[in-house]
């Protein structure tokens, strides 16, 4: 199977989503500092891919069938920490990026937010996608694309942006800055690692599938109401910025 159509359908989903996130935004952001950020996005899952790799690699020396448990075990153990170290990335992601002068409304922290994880999310299928074919058809590579286009990429887009809008409040109540964007980073990651260990259940223990695949769609449908909520509670603290006259590029150091 052609490699450039797996990194192709790897990439689509995200940048679906991406345009759909940008169009929100009544000032756009350059594409440049867009670009740069869905870049480094992308690289954010390395340290964890190298984890995987090297535990896989291990747990490959011995037997199928205890490989098989311990990994079971070690994803059922690990999956909250799993998630939040994806959410930690992909918000140094955007920290180590971004400028003071880049910033001039709330809504841009959500934003670039947004496009690290979906950045995050286009590395992910790929690895996916490229573990999947040689077992998969055509055909089932395009549904395996479009699942994750509904599911996975869309849960990094959000939880990205439940970081993102938390990280925004937290430069308007000084006081409470780290508090802020902390509780962002554990909201994000506890519904990142409760999405994955549903997916796990549905993946593994098909009696169990209703009960999961409803967590799953809870949480999408939840976090997208709250993602739209954010972005307009945002854009209207960005008016009362106007009012008095404050500069964002000042408070957002």
């Amino acid at each position: 199977m052609n490699y450039f159509l797996l990194i192709i359908l790897g990439i689509l989903p995200s940048l679906i989503w991406l345009l759909y996130f940008l169009k929100k935004d009544v000032n756009p952001e350059p594409k440049k500092i867009i670009l740069k950020i869905f870049l480094y996005g992308m690289l954010s899952p390395l340290p964890i891919v190298a984890f995987v790799l090297l535990l896989n690699f291990f747990q490959l020396q011995d037997d199928f069938d205890r490989f098989i448990a311990l990994s079971m075990l070690l994803l059922t153990l690990n999956i909250l920490f799993f998630a939040t170290i994806e959410e930690i990335l992909k918000y140094l992601a955007v920290k180590i990026n971004l400028k003071n002068s880049e910033i001039d409304e709330p809504t841009d922290i959500m934003l670039y937010m947004i496009t690290a994880g979906l950045g995050f999310a286009a590395l992910e299928n790929i690895l996916i996608l490229f573990g999947a074919h040689p077992i998969f058809t055509l055909p089932d590579i395009f549904i395996l694309s479009f699942l994750r286009f509904i599911s996975a990429t869309f849960l990094h887009a959000l939880c990205s942006g439940i970081v993102g809008y938390f990280w925004a409040l937290s430069f308007f109540e000084i006081k409470n800055r780290k508090k802020l964007l902390i509780t962002g980073l554990i909201i994000a990651s506890f519904l990142h690692g409760l999405y994955n260990f549903s997916i796990l259940i549905i993946w593994e223990f098909l009696g169990f599938l209703i009960l999961a695949a409803l967590i799953v769609i809870t949480i999408l449908i939840g976090l997208f109401i709250f993602i739209l909520f954010g972005f307009k509670k945002l854009k209207k603290m960005k008016g009362v910025c106007k009012v008095e006259n404050i500069s964002l590029s000042k408070i957002f150091n």
